[in-house]
């Protein structure tokens, strides 16, 4: 059994995320917390001073990489094609996030990504096009050590405060990442 650990990331795209990264770190320490989608060192430290333990991206923002590497937390920036690969890898990132996953050609992208540089450890996170239907296909992959996906959160649940639903769909998306 491969047992994915898991990560709850906040995006930088609201005002609330550091505060739902600091709530989330203190009731349940045991979980990572990550910060996404950060453009820049202020944010990088705020995210830090929140709880976060890494950042993750959409794509490469070396300033990002540098201060997370600085403050001593991973830093994992964005790729959807092999130069892009190559650039964050020159710069010591080791795992990447794949996407968007789904609209860049799904797990036949995947391998194509992981066959010239497999041989050096890269990992990968897929997200975007990710859901309940096709997530385990990417997490059969060797590489990949985890998936991002927010179906399980959509807007309208959040809206309607459907907590019970949301909570359901967390539930299954966690049994489906138990892959033997």
């Amino acid at each position: 059994m491969v047992s994915i650990e898991l990560l709850v990331l906040m995006t930088f795209r609201t005002s609330a995320a550091a505060s739902a990264i600091r709530t989330i770190a203190a009731r349940f320490p045991e979980m990572l917390q990550g910060a996404g989608t950060l453009l820049d060192h202020d944010q990088v430290r705020k995210a830090i001073e929140a709880g976060a333990r890494l950042t993750v991206a959409s794509g490469l923002n070396v300033r990002v990489v540098e201060a997370a590497r600085a403050a001593g937390i991973e830093s994992i920036p964005g790729i959807m094609t092999l130069p892009e690969e190559e650039k964050e890898m020159s710069l010591g990132c080791s795992t990447l996030k794949f996407f968007p996953a789904g609209q860049a050609g799904g797990v036949a992208m995947l391998k194509a990504l992981e066959g010239p540089y497999g041989h050096t450890g890269v990992r990968f996170i897929p997200a975007g096009g990710i859901s309940a239907a096709n997530m385990r296909s990417y997490l059969e992959r060797p590489s990949v050590v985890a998936v991002g996906g927010s179906w399980m959160v959509e807007k309208k649940l959040i809206v309607a405060r459907d907590w019970c639903r949301i909570e359901e769909l967390t539930r299954a998306a966690l049994a489906l990442t138990q892959i033997s």
